[in-house]
């Protein structure tokens, strides 16, 4: 057994979890998608029936009832005298589906590959010969490619050295790195609530305490409120996505970005920007100047090609002065002994082809958040549905708090989608879901077509007093 979640912990993730009746239902429909989203792991013991009643205030005979629900379902198993502890998922249960089952998988926000890179990868691996010629364990990354993004950052205003980028295995591998260096234990670090979960993860991971900064899809970040933690909490770090948000798609004004890089000198803090959707452009247009810090060490950007290339390329990069990529360096062999070769030889022809490969990306991600818009807007007309300019996804606002409600009746008509709890720092958001728009318009359409049976399903079974904050928006 790995880990233990307390009654009084599992009872603030499960939010607003009492969406419809029968309750034990309910319950158990909650824990389960806890665990689909991987926020109960895997042999995560449970707690006690009476300590869950209790945190839950309902009876001990309905949170029975759930377990015993869980157990047939083989998401939990109970041993008596031991408690019950949650179980790896299925093949089905963890989204792991073949197209033939004719589901449509909307949990990863990535579109898929531009089509030009099979002959990027038949290109490279035509000149294998002088690959392995190398030692393959440069944890700093190949000149190469670190002059190419060096070039792409000094032509967007951003003056870079190739000493100032440190390739890596992805963003997420950056996102762990800069974390295991700037943070120690106990350490406060701001991060925008919704967010990225997998950064909120990795930050969790080093044993940050994470405040969050709210962010809208209507008005942006909540600047009053973050100057405000800068002041009061002084953190070591503060990770934003500036341009695009996951999950909201809003980027920064001039004016937002520069009140945070004042905010974070002021507060000695450290401000990593994840910019890994900042390409993604359908019709904002030029970006917006901002973060040009007055010291070295004040801001990191973080990048990849996961979302404008591939998900299944990982290479990603950290632009931080030369100190701090020292100290990367310096701690990286404890996670990992370099990128690839393979990889950083086809991310350099690649970024010769850049421009080529953000345009078709444009084109790409217009088609689907059109498509998405105008199916959603005509079939469920009551939910709020934001006009975004980029990034990869919508954050809807239901009108109710049945967000993990309806993702459960989605996952059970074939649609599978995160619930906007998965998405919160402190918890909240069951009032949104987020919607990739990565996928053809042709499944944007019958996405939307599922969403609204689904949600007419939702509505129909909740308690009557949400049933009619749903209704009265329509």
């Amino acid at each position: 057994m790995d880990s233990r979640v307390s009654a009084r912990a599992l009872a603030a993730s499960l939010g607003g979890w009492r969406t419809r009746e029968p309750a034990y239902e309910a319950l158990a429909d909650g824990i389960r998608l806890l665990c689909l989203d991987n926020r109960l792991a895997p042999r995560t013991a449970l707690p006690a029936e009476r300590e869950l009643a209790g945190a839950l205030h309902v009876s001990r005979s309905t949170v029975a009832a759930a377990y015993r629900s869980l157990r047939d379902t083989a998401h939990i198993a109970s041993l008596r005298g031991s408690g019950s502890v949650t179980l790896p998922l299925g093949r089905r249960d963890a989204g792991r589906v073949d197209a033939v089952d004719g589901m449509i998988d909307l949990q990863q926000a990535s579109p898929p590959a531009w089509p030009g890179l099979a002959g990027i990868m038949a290109e490279t691996a035509a000149s294998a010969s002088s690959l392995v010629s190398r030692v393959g364990y440069d944890v700093l990354g190949r000149i190469e490619l670190r002059e190419a993004i060096a070039r792409r950052y000094t032509d967007r205003g951003v003056p870079t050295h190739p000493d100032e980028v440190l390739v890596t295995t992805g963003a997420q591998s950056a996102i762990h790195l800069v974390s295991s260096v700037l943070i120690g234990r106990g350490d406060r670090v701001l991060v925008e609530t919704p967010t990225y979960p997998h950064a909120a993860d990795a930050i969790r991971r080093v044993g940050a305490r994470l405040v969050g900064i709210p962010v809208t899809t209507d008005d942006g970040w909540d600047i009053d409120r973050a100057e405000q933690a800068f002041v009061r909490t002084l953190p070591v770090m503060a990770y934003l996505m500036p341009d695009f948000q996951n999950p909201t798609g809003r980027s920064m004004t001039a004016e937002e970005r520069q009140s945070m890089l004042v905010a974070g000198e002021r507060s000695g803090s450290v401000l990593v920007l994840d910019e890994t959707t900042a390409d993604l452009d359908i019709d904002r247009g030029t970006l917006p100047p901002g973060f040009e810090p007055s010291e070295p060490g004040t801001v990191v950007r973080l990048g990849s090609l996961g979302k404008t290339v591939w998900g299944g390329l990982r290479l990603g990069w950290v632009r931080a002065d030369g100190e701090l990529i020292r100290r990367l360096v310096a701690a990286r062999p404890a996670h990992d002994l370099g990128t690839p070769e393979f990889e950083q030889a086809i991310a350099t022809r690649l970024l010769t082809r850049f421009d080529e490969i953000v345009t078709q990306r444009s084109q790409l991600l217009r088609s689907g958040r059109d498509a998405l818009v105008a199916a959603l807007r005509a079939a469920v007309p009551s939910w709020d549905i934001p006009a975004v300019h980029g990034g990869v996804s919508l954050w809807i606002e239901l009108g109710a708090p049945l967000s993990s409600a309806l993702v459960m009746e989605a996952r059970s008509r074939g649609l599978l989608l995160s619930a906007g709890p998965r998405f919160s720092v402190e918890g909240g958001h069951e009032r949104h879901l987020r919607v990739p728009f990565t996928a053809p318009p042709e499944e944007m359409v019958r996405a939307s077509r599922v969403l609204a049976e689904a949600w007419e399903a939702v509505r129909a079974g909740a308690p009557s007093s949400i049933a009619e904050r749903a209704d009265a928006v329509i």
